[in-house]
């Protein structure tokens, strides 16, 4: 893309040739208008100098004597070329009654027949030329009165008008284009300062702008940079805190690894290999159920967009859920009971996102239910709130333990538990704008509400 500069310079330049040449064919038009009014007057005007002169009281011989020194006069100027180029393109004739030429220039245009339509007009003489005439009538002396001039001499004057005229608006321009490059670049000259700043930063800077002065028009992009970096460290620092708390309990689980697999090296006996090998496919399991809840963690992370999510049935979403956990929950010989009415639960939410938290409470259930025992899975609604709840018949939670049940990686008599479960939990209940609780229930057991706003 151009710079601003050459945009705002060719946006300028091209108003400014347009208004330029607008006003140029105004002038021409006008001057035109103009150049034909005063030319037209000076024509009636000469033509009615001639009559006053041929009107003289003058005897007949007096008359002829006052022709020939017209004629002598008029011709005097034309081969000697001492005159103004312009005289043999100006005319004059006079006619009598009788249409015998009295007096005439040398330059006069040759008719075969008098014109004869007092006024002004436009004629053509045998030569081709082009001729502005005007003819002014004297029936009382009989004299018609013929004045006129080639149209070039016109035609002429206007391009000299037009010449003198747009060549100062055209150089005018190019001055004034270039002043204006100049000013577009000091004006532009704190945001050259800005990109210099920036480019001087250190590539793994992060601190946030601090331009002074600054111009108001800059103002809020600098707010938006520094917007940009803080996010920027928001999301930099939370990969770190994944990576560091990946790394850390990454260690203990392949550690154990490594020592179950030297005893299953080690292993004198079919028993001890069985054992050692048991040993390390559930490490394994617990391993690889660890990197399962690290990457999902790392995927609910909030982030600075926020998406438009589908409408859904949340009663549905959960239905689908419960039947793919089933058959899991009877092999632990765990019973799971829904209860639920029929009306849809309409609710802007992810389903692959409410799958993710339904999974992990019923696995939390799951994990602290006694053999045969029952989880039971209720939605209803209630105070604006869609609330579904997950009940055991395990030993519920102590109150000592509860401030740090939703910290990452606190796993709560459950040795083989990643301690991300309800973390993951209570991050979807925050994107979805809701909340998590556990309470324990009098009969014994916990409940876990997971509540979403109604919408």
């Amino acid at each position: 893309m151009t710079s601003i500069r050459r945009r705002t310079l060719t946006l300028i330049t091209g108003l400014l040739l347009a208004g330029l040449l607008v006003l140029s064919v105004f002038n021409l038009h006008d001057s035109n208008h103009e150049i034909a009014e005063v030319y037209d007057a000076q024509l009636a005007q000469n033509a009615r100098l001639l009559q006053g002169v041929m009107r003289m009281p003058l005897t007949g011989h007096e008359h002829a004597d006052l022709y020939r020194a017209f004629n002598a006069a008029l011709a005097e100027g034309v081969p000697r070329g001492d005159g103004h180029p312009y005289e043999r393109k100006l005319a004059f004739q006079v006619w009598n009654a009788k249409g015998e030429v009295l007096v005439h220039t040398a330059s006069a245009p040759t008719f075969t027949t008098p014109p004869s339509q007092p006024g002004f007009s436009d004629v053509v003489d045998l030569d081709q030329r082009q001729w502005r005439a005007f003819i002014l009538e004297d029936p009382q002396n009989g004299f018609r009165i013929w004045a006129g001039e080639r149209s070039d001499v016109r035609a002429d004057l206007v391009d000299r008008i037009v010449r003198h005229t747009l060549w100062p608006n055209v150089v005018g321009s190019l001055i004034l284009a270039a002043m204006v490059w100049l000013a577009i670049g000091w004006g532009l000259k704190p945001l050259a300062n800005m990109a210099a700043t920036l480019r001087a930063r250190h590539s793994g800077s992060l601190e946030p702008l601090q331009l002074t002065p600054l111009p108001s028009e800059l103002e809020p992009m600098q707010a938006a940079l520094n917007r940009m970096l803080a996010q920027i460290q928001e999301v930099l620092g939370r990969e770190r805190r994944f990576i560091a708390d990946a790394a850390h309990e990454m260690r203990t689980p392949l550690a154990v690894l490594r020592l179950h697999a030297q005893n299953l090296q080690e292993a004198g006996t079919e028993q001890e290999r069985r054992e050692s090998l048991e040993f390390l496919i559930a490490g394994v399991d617990r391993t690889s159920r660890l990197v399962n809840q690290l990457l999902t963690m790392a995927r609910l992370e909030p982030t600075a967009d926020k998406p438009v999510r589908p409408l859904i049935d949340l009663g549905e979403t959960v239905r689908n859920t419960l039947v793919q956990l089933t058959p899991w929950l009877l092999s632990r010989h765990l019973e799971v009971a829904f209860d639920a009415s029929d009306h849809p639960f309409n609710v802007h939410a992810d389903a692959a996102v409410i799958d993710i938290a339904l999974n992990n409470l019923i696995t939390n259930a799951a994990n602290f239910s006694p053999e045969h025992g029952v989880i039971s899975v209720f939605l209803h609604q209630a105070d604006g709130f869609y609330h579904l709840s997950v009940e055991d018949q395990g030993p519920g939670i102590d109150e000592a333990d509860r401030p740090r049940l939703f910290e990452r990686f606190y796993s709560r008599g459950n040795p083989q538990g990643a301690g991300l479960g309800l973390a993951i939990v209570n991050t979807i209940a925050t994107r979805l704008h809701g909340r998590i609780t556990l309470v324990n229930r009098a009969e014994g057991g916990l409940r876990a509400t997971l509540s979403i706003p109604v919408g």
